[in-house]
C-alpha cells in the first residue's frame, strides 16, 4: 500500500442536514465530493419552489439536502443516499435531485470498486511511442491514480484536466462501440505544464479486454463527477 493510501482520519459531524462522516482535513476529501449547499432562508420562500403551494401551519417547509431549495412535503419526500456529501444515512431530497443521486449510486456501489480493483493497459507517456504494460487503479481514498509496471506513477485525481475515452466500431446510430483506451492530461505538482498519457486496452485475452472496457466506462463516469465537483 502506498503512503498516500494511509488511512485518512475521519470525524462525525452534525449539520442541519444530518450526520456526515468527513475527513478530518479538508485536503483529504474525495475529489468527487460535493459541499453542502446553503439553504434558501425560510423568509425568502413563502411558497414551494416546485408546485408553488403556499406554506402555513399545516403545509410545512422542507429543504432539499442536495440543492438547498425549499419545498413542500409532497415535492421533497424522498430520502436517498448522498455519498458525495458524506451523509451517513439517506437524506431528504427533491424529486429532481433524488433522481440524480440515485443514478450516482451505481458509481459508488459498483464502478468505484471497478476502478479500485484496477485493469491492465499499455501506457505511453508524453509523445513517446514507447509503451509499458501497467496495472492502473484508483487509490482507496479516491485521490490518486496508481500505475504499476516496471515504472510507477501516482497521478493526483484533482490535477487531472482532461479525460478522453477512445472508442472503436462507431456506427451512425451510436451503437456497437467499445472503449479501447483513454487519453489523459494532468498537472504534476509544482509545474504548470500539462503531462499526457495514452492508455490502450490489452488485446491479450478476452477477459482482460472486458475488464479494461469496464474500467474505462467507470473512469468516464468518474471524470463527469470530477468536473461537476469543480464547477460547484
Amino acid at each position: 500500500m502506498s503512503g498516500w493510501e494511509a488511512c485518512d482520519g475521519k470525524k462525525l459531524v452534525r449539520s442541519s442536514s444530518g450526520l456526515r462522516m468527513v475527513p478530518e482535513h479538508h485536503a483529504a476529501r474525495s475529489p468527487f465530493g460535493l459541499d453542502e449547499p446553503p439553504w434558501v432562508p425560510d423568509k425568502d420562500c413563502p411558497r414551494c419552489m416546485q408546485c408553488e403551494t403556499k406554506f402555513d401551519f399545516i403545509t410545512r417547509k422542507h429543504h432539499c439536502r442536495r440543492c438547498g431549495k425549499c419545498f413542500c412535503d409532497k415535492c421533497c419526500s424522498k430520502k436517498v443516499p448522498l455519498p458525495r456529501m458524506c451523509f451517513v444515512d439517506p437524506v431528504r431530497q427533491c424529486a429532481e435531485c433524488a433522481l440524480i443521486s440515485q443514478k450516482e449510486t451505481e458509481f459508488y456501489d459498483k464502478q468505484l470498486k471497478v476502478l479500485m480493483n484496477g485493469a491492465t493497459f499499455s501506457v505511453a507517456r508524453g509523445t513517446s511511442e514507447k509503451s509499458e504494460m501497467m496495472v492502473c487503479r484508483l487509490s482507496n481514498n479516491q485521490r490518486y491514480l496508481f500505475l504499476d509496471g516496471d515504472s510507477h506513477y501516482e497521478i493526483e485525481i484533482a490535477q487531472i484536466s482532461t479525460v478522453q475515452i477512445l472508442t472503436e466500431g462507431f456506427t451512425p446510430g451510436g451503437g456497437n462501440t467499445r472503449a479501447t483506451g483513454m487519453f489523459l492530461q494532468y498537472k504534476v505538482p509544482g509545474s504548470e505544464e500539462l503531462t499526457q498519457m495514452k492508455f490502450t486496452a490489452s488485446e491479450d485475452f478476452n477477459s482482460n479486454k472486458k475488464l479494461s472496457a469496464a474500467w474505462l466506462a467507470a473512469m468516464h463516469k468518474a471524470a463527469k463527477l470530477l468536473y461537476e465537483s469543480r464547477d460547484q
